[in-house]
């Protein structure tokens, strides 16, 4: 392997830590890479082109009082993938408030879990105030540029996805919403077009737009909400977006006095409005559906007169307080997936009657589920989904799994060593939903390394077809995405 130190960043964590997502696969890393010529088992194929992209928070100074895995800064990794060979690299967010607290020396925002009042600067964008954009939760690519996002709402960073080279921020020509635009933006690689979505705690308190493939900002309306709500994801199909008003949201009486608290109200609704893509207001249609909270979904498609949507249905989504937790422990049991019962589940949005139906799709605790891209948007057979950790936020393995016969192929990491949100690349020339290869970064405690990991998609259970070498262990983290670049 040949590696190449493009930057050095000092930290002021302390060194001995004990934070429980600073350290073991948390541990954040300090230093950028370029590295090829990368020692691989197996061999990376020659028909696996374009680029596996990776979203983590890594943060470098203490908090003001309290940390939040959230509140890390976004560090970008990226593959390449080009006639059998690979070049890694990594990189930090030049947010803007990266830029202000590096050259502070000190966290000058407030995190996820502190008071906004804490802050030492202030800062209006995005759904909650005085909170740095850490850029650290998405990235997807579009009109050839990777976009990194927040999931507070905030601005997009733009880079190139194959050198992270840093483009500077997203301006829609001048037109970027002042709202912001929230993590999960969804990209049609059939039509070219990025859709999105905000939230904020001002009416209309959501807004819904849609980019051209060049990047210009071609339809952008209000969605009215009976009040503050905190959706994470959307979904699309060929002629509409799905967008999500779930009953868990911040409480209202506490939000009046400046107070950031989220509360289930499992007396309410989670309602669905399904918008034509270039509709307004007045063409949303509201479904009402059993309460619980979504975290990301996984596609939806049309068939005949109704709407297939698919994601992940939690059980417990506001998991009780046990007796002599810390604070610390209060705040973190919303990481844990398996304690909020977080299960495949399918709507079906009837669009004659106005009625929806809903079912679960298995009994196995999974989430961050992945497709074919270019089955986005469009019916689907196969999902690739995460199998969460218990106890904690990280993943374990990966789970193929059939909707239409409901089989499941796991595919489970060695104790010690966990995964990334999984992609699946499509082979150059590709004929089949599954016929490609599935890419992920893992995390391996035992040897204190990381790895790429390419499968195949079609038998991923069956040994990898390349373990590619990484310069360094690198951070569990959130959001991955695969840009092709071959036909």
């Amino acid at each position: 392997m040949k590696t190449e130190i493009h930057e050095n960043f000092a930290s002021t964590l302390p060194a001995n830590d004990d934070h429980p997502y600073r350290t073991g696969a948390w541990r954040p890393q300090t230093t950028e890479y370029d590295a090829w010529d990368l020692e691989v088992e197996g061999e990376i194929p020659r028909d696996l082109a374009g680029v596996y992209l990776r979203n983590t928070e890594n943060p470098l100074l203490a908090p003001i009082e309290r940390y939040h895995p959230f509140d890390g800064d976004g560090m970008l990794h990226s593959i390449s993938f080009e006639d059998g060979d690979a070049v890694y690299r990594n990189r930090f967010v030049r947010t803007d408030g990266f830029a202000a607290e590096r050259e502070a020396g000190e966290s000058l925002f407030a995190g996820a879990a502190e008071n906004t009042k804490l802050a030492r600067r202030e800062c209006d964008l995005g759904a909650r105030p005085n909170m740095k954009d850490a850029s650290s939760t998405d990235i997807v690519v579009h009109n050839g540029e990777a976009l990194s996002s927040f999931w507070l709402c905030g601005d997009l960073y733009r880079h190139d996805p194959k050198t992270l080279a840093p483009l500077g921020k997203a301006g829609f020509g001048g037109r970027f919403p002042k709202e912001g635009v929230s993590a999960h933006p969804k990209i049609d690689e059939v039509s070219g077009e990025m859709l999105f979505f905000n939230y904020g705690t001002e009416a209309p308190y959501m807004h819904y737009g849609v980019l051209d493939p060049d990047g210009s900002l071609a339809h952008y309306v209000d969605i009215p909400l009976p009040g503050a709500r905190m959706p994470h994801d959307m979904a699309f199909t060929e002629n509409f977006a799905i967008l999500n008003d779930c009953p868990m949201f911040w409480n209202p009486d506490l939000l009046k006095k400046g107070h950031h608290v989220s509360s289930y109200y499992p007396e309410l609704p989670t309602r669905f409005g399904v918008i034509p893509r270039r509709g307004s207001a007045e063409n949303v249609r509201w479904f009402e559906a059993a309460p619980t909270y979504v975290l990301h979904w996984i596609n939806a498609y049309e068939e005949g007169d109704e709407i297939i949507l698919d994601g992940f249905f939690q059980e417990n989504p506001s998991p009780e307080r046990e007796p002599g937790m810390t604070p610390q422990q209060m705040m973190l049991r919303f990481l844990d997936l398996h304690t909020m019962q977080a299960y495949p589940h399918r709507w079906r949005f009837d669009l004659k009657t106005g009625e929806c139906h809903e079912e679960r799709l298995s009994d196995r605790v999974m989430e961050f589920g992945m497709i074919n891209g270019r089955y986005g948007g469009r019916r689907n057979r196969y999902s690739y989904n995460a199998l969460p950790a218990k106890g904690w936020f990280g993943f374990e393995g990966v789970i193929k799994q059939d909707l239409e016969t409901g089989r499941e192929e796991v595919v489970e990491l060695s104790e010690g060593v966990y995964a990334s949100e999984t992609v699946m690349a499509p082979r150059i020339g590709s004929r089949a939903e599954d016929d490609g290869y599935l890419v992920t970064f893992t995390m391996d405690m035992n040897e204190d390394r990381s790895h790429c990991l390419v499968l195949d998609a079609a038998n991923p259970a069956a040994e990898p077809v390349a373990k590619i070498t990484l310069p360094e262990r690198m951070s569990c983290g959130t959001h991955a995405f695969w840009h092709g670049t071959g036909n």
